[in-house]
């Protein structure tokens, strides 16, 4: 068994890093150090109590501490402990599969090999008891006292438009929160109240800001470059979710109102039927519906010449209208696009000038009037008519 330690732990940091995504950040980060020293440190110890039968039947103080550590850095990080404990299943089952072809070629009795089958898998269990020791031990170090402080500077971050940097560095060192260079607020969708999770750190650890407790739930967690959607999943597993903007800490404000406009365009069908959408996804979307009175308006200034026609009549021509826009195209070209005739392109085309006149032709009003004709889909579609 001491023999494969070496390829054992490369193979399994291999397959946790392949098929558990939330375990370990970019390859050479802090998270897959600790990942890579849990496992070497938890194949060799376990290899050391098989080998004396003496060996007391609890883990050493050393190895407890270590995966008390790895429990704590999990909460602290703003990480619940399922993809850790998967980890640990994961290479328990690697190396059960070694060591049992090994036993087969050694020749190793059955019964033998069913009592190192118990002993792996006390083995694990004793790891996963640990983290869960040190994850409990990190949960426990914020207060009542500094829960509500952090409500209070959450509220405070989301409500006013701008806070001073001299406020918030005062009031994150009496919340004891960790204060980012830049956040991202994450607007939840309300659960009902048997489903919702406790107001605090968990599962989101010490480094978030959280009520989901209030009307229209808020995160406010520090910004992570290149953060990966199935991670943002994954830390998110049971709410409905929107993604705002990285903005400084003083501007939080303006990330979570776009948040909750974009989870409040989810609902109505943009996104895909996605759990968790991200705002960067959906900036042009979000441009465009900012302000609903005046883009509203604009439309409906721009699009007053189609009112006299019929409904289909106007969608037609809005349809011809906006291809034409976007592709710049030749009546041929908008006809490929259309999948009709380029004489009935033509056609479209000859109605529209006679509705819009030289204003069709004048860059300015084509803006305006691409702007609009989006508009137009982007609300049809959010009202379920496309």
């Amino acid at each position: 068994m001491r023999s494969e330690l070496g390829d054992l732990a490369e193979e399994t940091i291999r397959e946790i890093r392949r098929t558990i995504p939330g375990i370990t950040a970019r390859p050479g980060e802090r998270d897959e150090r600790l990942v890579r020293r849990g496992v070497v440190h938890a194949l060799s110890t376990f290899v050391d109590r098989v080998a004396d039968p003496q060996a007391p039947a609890r883990l050493d103080p050393r190895t407890a501490q270590l995966y008390r550590a790895l429990g704590r850095d999990r909460m602290l990080e703003g990480h619940d402990l399922e993809a850790l404990q998967a980890a640990y299943r994961l290479g328990a089952r690697i190396a059960w599969r070694r060591w049992v072809a090994l036993g087969r070629q050694a020749g190793i009795p059955a019964a033998r090999m069913y009592q190192l089958a118990e002993a792996v898998f006390e083995y694990i269990d004793e790891l996963a008891t640990r983290t869960a020791e040190g994850y409990r031990e990190a949960q426990r170090s914020v207060t009542t006292e500094e829960l509500e402080q952090r409500r209070r500077l959450l509220e405070l971050l989301l409500t006013a438009q701008e806070v001073p940097a001299r406020t918030i560095r005062e009031l994150s060192r009496s919340a004891r929160w960790p204060l980012p260079d830049s956040v991202v607020a994450v607007a939840l969708l309300p659960r009902p109240r048997r489903d919702a999770l406790a107001a605090g750190p968990a599962p989101w650890g010490s480094e978030a800001l959280a009520d989901t407790h209030r009307a229209d739930p808020f995160l406010l967690l520090p910004a992570r470059p290149a953060s990966p959607k199935a991670e943002w999943d994954r830390r998110l597993r049971g709410w409905r979710a929107a993604i705002g903007p990285a903005v400084p800490v003083s501007q939080a404000a303006a990330s979570a109102r776009r948040a909750r406009k974009l989870l409040d365009l989810a609902q109505h069908g943009l996104g895909d039927g996605r759990r968790v959408v991200h705002c960067d996804d959906h900036l042009s979307t979000l441009i465009l519906l900012d302000d609903d009175a005046l883009i509203r308006r604009l439309a409906d200034h721009t699009l007053a010449p189609l009112a006299k026609l019929t409904p289909k009549q106007r969608d037609r021509l809005a349809e011809t209208m906006l291809t034409c826009l976007e592709s710049g195209g030749s009546a041929p070209e908008v006809a490929r696009r259309m999948c009709v005739h380029p004489q009935t392109v033509r056609y479209r085309l000859r109605q529209i000038e006679e509705l819009y006149g030289e204003g069709w032709r004048d860059p300015g009003a084509r803006f305006d009037l691409e702007i609009a004709l989006r508009v137009r889909v982007l609300l049809d579609k959010l009202s379920g008519g496309g």
